[in-house]
C-alpha cells in the first residue's frame, strides 16, 4: 500500500491526516504519478461559446486551437467536451495539459492573441488556466490503466494508495495539506482590458475535474448506469450550474466528451471552479444532491461488486493568486469565473 504523496513531497506534518496510519481502505484506488523533476503542471481550458447551430467561426476557431496544440511547444495531451449552459449557450471546451511550464510559456501568448484577441461574429471565446506546482494537486482513478486529464501527461500510476475512500481523503492526496489548510483569498476582480474581461481570483482556489466513463460496461451494467446512477449525478450538477454559487461553487459544467471525429463519447465529467477546497469538501460530504449521488453509485457498485466495468477518475487542484488566468471576449455574464465577480457586486 503506497501513500498518495510521492516520496520527494513527504515533509513532516503540522496538519494531521483524517484517518489513522493503520487505515486500509475497502476497495483499490490509484494516482498519477509525475517524474520527480517536474515541479509544475498547466491545465488550459479554451472554450467558444454560441447559440443554436455553430457558426462557421466556430468551427474556424475549433480548428484553429487544434492546429496550434499540434505545433511546437504544444501539449503533451488534449480533450475536447461540450455541453448546454445554463443561458442555453452551446459551448466547445479543448482543454490541454502541459508538464513543462518553460513550453507552456512560450506558446502561449500567440495563442491567447488569436483566441481571445479578436472579435468573432455570433461567436464567444474564453480561457481558463491553472499551472500548479505538483504540491497543489492530485488525482484519482478506479483503474491504473487508462488515464484521463492530466493524468494522460503523467510518467505512470501508482500501486494502490491509501488516502481514499473516506471524508477527507481529497485533502489528505494533497501534498501542501500536510503543512497548509489552504484558506481562501479575498473576493474575486473584475478587469477590463478593451473588449475582453478578465478576472482576478484568489489565493487557493480550488478545480474539479470529476469523470465517468461507460464505454466498457455491457448492457445490463450500462442500463443500471445510464438509468439509475447518470440521472441523480445529472441532478447534482444541475444543482451546482444553478444554484452553486451559494454553496462556494462559482460555475460547474457537466461535460460530454468528444471523440476525434467529433462525435459524443461514452465518457463525461463535471468542471467546477469553488471559493475553496473546503466548500468543495462540505458540499461532497453533506449536501442532499451529493448524498443522493454517493448513494447511487454505492448501490451500483455494490451490485455489481468487482465485475463492475465503469472507470472513474478526478483531478483536483488548489491553486495560488499567481497560478491563474480567466480571460473572456464576448462570453455573457454567467460564463465560467464571470459569474464569480457578478456576485460580489464588480
Amino acid at each position: 500500500m503506497e501513500s498518495a504523496i510521492p516520496l520527494h513531497l513527504k515533509t513532516e506534518r503540522t496538519r494531521h491526516k483524517r484517518v489513522p496510519d493503520d487505515y486500509q481502505p475497502p476497495y483499490p484506488s490509484f494516482v498519477a504519478r509525475y517524474k520527480p523533476a517536474v515541479s509544475r503542471v498547466v491545465m488550459a481550458y479554451f472554450g467558444v461559446q454560441y447559440r443554436g447551430a455553430a457558426p462557421n467561426a466556430a468551427t474556424e476557431a475549433l480548428a484553429e486551437i487544434a492546429r496550434r496544440f499540434g505545433a511546437a511547444s504544444g501539449p503533451s495531451h488534449w480533450d475536447r467536451a461540450r455541453y448546454l449552459d445554463q443561458a442555453g449557450y452551446e459551448t466547445i471546451i479543448s482543454v490541454a495539459y502541459w508538464n513543462d511550464i518553460a513550453r507552456f510559456d512560450t506558446w502561449f501568448e500567440p495563442a491567447r492573441e488569436a483566441w481571445t484577441g479578436q472579435q468573432r461574429e455570433d461567436l464567444g471565446t474564453f480561457i481558463e488556466v491553472l499551472r500548479p506546482t505538483v504540491a497543489r494537486h492530485e488525482t484519482l482513478f478506479s483503474s491504473p490503466d487508462r488515464p484521463e486529464g492530466v493524468a494522460a501527461i503523467a510518467d505512470g500510476m501508482s500501486g494502490e494508495v491509501q488516502e481514499h475512500a473516506y471524508w477527507g481523503g481529497m485533502r489528505d492526496r494533497i501534498p501542501l495539506s500536510q503543512t497548509d489548510a489552504m484558506a481562501p483569498g479575498s473576493a474575486p476582480e473584475l478587469i477590463r482590458d478593451g473588449a475582453r474581461l478578465r478576472v482576478k481570483a484568489h489565493d487557493n482556489l480550488c478545480l474539479i475535474r470529476s469523470g465517468q466513463d461507460w464505454s466498457d460496461t455491457e448492457a445490463s451494467e450500462r442500463e443500471l448506469y445510464l438509468d439509475d446512477v447518470e440521472p441523480v449525478l445529472r441532478e447534482g450538477m444541475d444543482f451546482l450550474r444553478d444554484d452553486g454559487l451559494a454553496i462556494g461553487c462559482y460555475a460547474n459544467r457537466y461535460m460530454r466528451v468528444l471523440a476525434v471525429d467529433g462525435s459524443v463519447s461514452e465518457k463525461s465529467y463535471g468542471q467546477s471552479w469553488w471559493k475553496s477546497l473546503a466548500a468543495l469538501e462540505r458540499w461532497a460530504e453533506s449536501h442532499p444532491t451529493h448524498v443522493r449521488i454517493f448513494g447511487a453509485a454505492m448501490k451500483y457498485l455494490s451490485t455489481l461488486g468487482p465485475s463492475a466495468r465503469l472507470r472513474l477518475y478526478h483531478e483536483v487542484t488548489v491553486a495560488a493568486a499567481d497560478e491563474q488566468f480567466f480571460e473572456y471576449l464576448n462570453c455573457h455574464q454567467k460564463t465560467g469565473m464571470l459569474a464569480a465577480v457578478e456576485t460580489t457586486g464588480a
